[in-house]
């Protein structure tokens, strides 16, 4: 059960105040409106569903589930950190995931310290770390149960998401909203298929993400780190 205190470091840690950098980086949302993918409400939730269900968002969902049962063996976690570190087909969605996974540790570490953290932190010291690695150690070490956990992460992914394209189309603030409820069915379906996902035959299938990512590396005018 989420208690209090767990309730309350899960939304400290997945608050858009958390330091983590988020808003800087659109994870290809950007060059997918300049291409017309994405113009409008309607189009936007075809995209954030397709990624909650196939892209990034689900592959990092699992492996902080892994994170998160993996919080008290070293040698399984940081396995864990490697893979997620490999799992990005592009240099601003490694960019993206170990930036922020990075500064998440950094943070809270100092916030919401743990021996664990602290152990980690050494081992891990100048390799690259995804976020929902970070997320799902924290979030294992401090009782915070993985399926609220699991879901406030990709509400979370969507949410900042919603966001950058609340700026870039211009979406409307509204419609922004109506975006992001739109998506909350999709988070609940996805949830218990996160939960009974084999790590062995985990898959995503978003080739249009990384096509998107690979040309915003040189889109001529850019808002966001990727």
């Amino acid at each position: 059960m989420l208690d209090e205190a767990g309730l309350y470091r899960l939304l400290a840690w997945l608050s858009p105040s958390y330091p983590i950098g988020a808003f800087s980086y659109s994870h290809g949302l950007e060059y997918a409106i300049e291409a017309g993918l994405v113009r409008d409400r309607a189009t936007l939730i075809i995209w954030l569903t397709h990624l909650l269900r196939h892209g990034a968002a689900w592959v990092d969902a699992v492996l902080l589930r892994e994170a998160h049962a993996a919080s008290a063996d070293a040698d399984k976690l940081d396995d864990l950190a490697d893979l997620a570190a490999a799992w990005r087909g592009t240099s601003e969605m490694a960019l993206e995931s170990a930036q922020q996974g990075g500064s998440f540790l950094t943070i809270t570490r100092a916030a919401w310290p743990h021996p664990g953290l602290e152990a980690f932190a050494a081992r891990r010291k100048g390799r690259p770390l995804a976020l929902p690695i970070a997320l799902g150690l924290a979030g294992g070490l401090q009782q915070v149960p993985v399926a609220p956990l699991i879901a406030g992460y990709l509400h979370g992914f969507a949410a900042n998401l919603v966001s950058a394209a609340v700026r870039i189309i211009p979406l409307g603030q509204t419609d922004g909203q109506k975006a992001l409820a739109a998506l909350a069915p999709v988070v609940a379906v996805l949830l218990p298929k996160v939960l009974a996902q084999p790590l062995d035959r985990l898959a995503s299938a978003a080739p249009m993400l990384d096509w998107a990512s690979m040309n915003h590396e040189t889109q001529y005018t850019r808002l966001f780190r990727s």
